[in-house]
């Protein structure tokens, strides 16, 4: 009796095991998506260190659920982690679970998953394929039988990363490395899908610093290939992808963005790129409509991105860009798009081409690109001001003819107001321009910049925590502390807070740049006619200046000593009341030992002075 028994028993026992399961894969059903989650949770909970748990919920059809809420979109990121986690803890069971798991195809929907932005997400579905291909059971060709998958995974994991850039760049597959692999992935005879994907892959690992800029299959294997995705014979989407990619590999290299602008004429190729949607009557086909209408955009964009790489560094490039049929009207109806992306890219692109003194002289005043600039820098997101903002400095500079209308639309306010923005490129952009319009400027527009930015937003600047704003900042109160009669205006109505200002910077921690800064401002103060009286008067900052001069530092000596030479210039009225009172405080001396250093520029400004009290 008992041996025929003991098969409903363990029948019995196995059909409760398994309905003690059973309401976990239910839960995995639910139409709200946080009790989804909560199941996903409680089941990994379950089946840490307990393999018949595994297998029934295996048996039970957990898996395939698993994976579909794990490759569904609409899933939340922690939903579709906590399945990944899951499935990996299955996968750590028996050899017959890593079996199941196959037979689901589980490993296209984890190489999937790691094109998703979320890390957390990407290592899950990473440990959950390392515990599946370390099993025996799991055939070792499998990987690269998804080898389009494994290349987009490649791409995506290397993007901007050069931990995982260095590592890639030293594996190896049957005694090949990885790097080479990709390069034979680039052959014309490959699908054209592969080309680009291990292009992109290679540019990665370039841009990371896992690959030479000079290694020749970057030269000679990655940077044609995209060059010849941006052809006419390419379909759209391909054309946009490889002129996007390109950009980004070439984007701060000047020997590729060179090589890059003689190969295949990709200069004018690119023209052809704002030639879509074609004219409607040469178009019957509706969908061919639509479907250039859709891309138009992106073909735009990636265009400016493109331009916007070449021509990043050499004048050559810029001037054939330029010279591209249309260009200059293509970026300034590109700024006044409607879709952010084409805005931001042709801003890019401007702004890259600004960087030509002889096309800020020209092109750019024929076209007054300043007009729809000005109008960019209204309301637009911080990712098209900052760029923008950067473009306007260029377009302040003293040899720029749009310097001037830019002042006369209003420019002031609208810089002064970026130096009050959290964003810290905002911030310095402001600086910068008014920096650069204040240079050379007239009387008027230097104290419209101090009205406009106000004594408390000057002061806060002067204090601001990050360096390139202090620079600016400094390097806008020189420009306006020039010619004798600004210093004096300027110090008459200002003079208290500056050298309150000027006093803070020297007693605090800063580096040499920025005290050198300051010096020069003192000395640029010292030049003035009646400004130079603030500093006689001021015992403190006389000390200042003393200290500076014995310095260990030359740079901050020899702006010490401008500012002494300024103050005892012999030819100015009240010069032997400047003479006698530095010599009372020893200033001479240290010009005495001055005059036998070692360092030629220190050594001549020394004696130059000394000279000033032998007259």
């Amino acid at each position: 009796m008992a041996c025929v028994l003991e098969a409903p028993l363990r029948m019995s026992v196995l059909s409760e095991v398994t309905a003690s399961s059973r309401h976990y894969v239910d839960r995995l059903f639910d139409l709200d998506p946080q009790k989804v989650l909560q199941g996903v949770i409680d089941m990994k909970n379950a089946v840490i260190g307990n393999n018949k748990q595994k297998a029934n919920l295996i048996v039970l059809g957990a898996v395939p659920r698993l994976l579909y809420l794990l490759q569904q979109e609409t899933s939340s990121t922690e939903l579709r982690t906590e399945c990944a986690v899951v499935l990996g803890s299955l996968a750590m069971g028996t050899e017959n679970n890593v079996k199941s798991l196959l037979d689901c195809h589980i490993i296209p929907a984890l190489l999937q998953g790691l094109l998703s932005p979320d890390l957390k997400f990407i290592e899950a579905c990473l440990r959950c394929l390392r515990t599946i291909f370390i099993s025996p059971v799991t055939p070792e060709d499998l990987l690269y039988t998804v080898r389009m998958q494994a290349l987009k995974c490649f791409s995506v994991l290397a993007f901007e990363n050069p931990q995982v850039s260095m590592t890639l760049v030293n594996v190896s597959v049957d005694g090949e490395l990885l790097p080479q692999i990709f390069v034979k992935m680039l052959q014309r005879d490959k699908p054209i899908e592969m080309q680009l994907t291990s292009a992109k892959c290679l540019t990665s690992m370039c841009r990371a610093g896992a690959i030479r800029t000079d290694d020749s299959c970057i030269v000679l294997k990655t940077l044609p290939c995209l060059v010849r995705m941006c052809s006419k014979e390419r379909l759209l989407e391909e054309r946009v992808e490889g002129a996007e990619t390109l950009a980004y590999l070439i984007e701060t290299d000047v020997e590729l963005q060179r090589i890059a602008s003689i190969t295949d004429h990709l200069i004018v190729m690119l023209a052809d790129y704002f030639k879509y949607p074609s004219s409607v009557s040469a178009i019957t086909d509706i969908k061919r409509l639509d479907h250039d209408l859709k891309h138009a955009h992106e073909l735009r964009q990636a265009a400016f991105k493109l331009y916007a790489s070449l021509g990043a560094n050499d004048e050559d490039i810029r001037k054939k860009i330029i010279e591209t049929e249309n260009m200059m009207d293509r970026i300034v109806n590109g700024l006044s798009e409607s879709s952010i992306k084409v805005r931001l890219a042709a801003v890019r692109c401007l702004h890259s081409l600004s960087r030509s003194v002889q096309q800020l002289r020209t092109s750019f005043q024929d076209h007054a690109v300043w007009k729809p600039l000005m109008k960019v820098l209204q309301n637009a997101p911080n990712e098209i001001l900052i760029v923008a903002s950067s473009t306007l400095c260029n377009l302040l500079l003293e040899f720029s003819p749009s310097k001037e209308p830019i002042l006369e639309s209003g420019a002031i306010e609208l810089l002064c107001s970026l130096t009050q923005s959290e964003n810290l490129a905002l911030r310095v952009n402001g600086i910068w321009a008014l920096m650069n319009m204040a240079f050379q400027a007239e009387q008027k527009i230097k104290s419209d910049i101090l009205r406009g930015l106000s004594t408390e937003q000057l002061f806060q600047l002067l204090s601001d925590s990050d360096v390139n704003v202090l620079m600016k900042t400094l390097g806008l109160l020189r420009n306006l502390l020039s010619t004798r009669p600004h210093i004096d205006h300027i110090m008459s109505t200002h003079g208290k807070q500056i050298m309150q200002a000027v006093t803070l910077i020297l007693e605090g921690e800063h580096n040499i740049e920025v005290k050198e800064q300051t010096l020069c401002i003192l000395a640029n103060i010292a030049d003035g006619t009646t400004a130079k009286e603030l500093i006689m008067t001021n015992d403190d900052i006389l000390q200042k200046i003393k200290y500076y001069m014995s310095h260990s530092n030359a740079k901050l000596q020899l702006a010490a000593m401008f500012c002494i030479s300024n103050l005892i210039w012999n030819e100015e009225e009240g010069s032997q009341e400047r003479q006698d009172k530095l010599r009372d405080m020893g200033i001479v001396d240290i010009l005495h030992k001055l005059s036998q250093s070692s360092d030629p520029n220190l050594c001549d400004k020394a004696k130059t002075a000394l000279q000033q009290y032998l007259a």
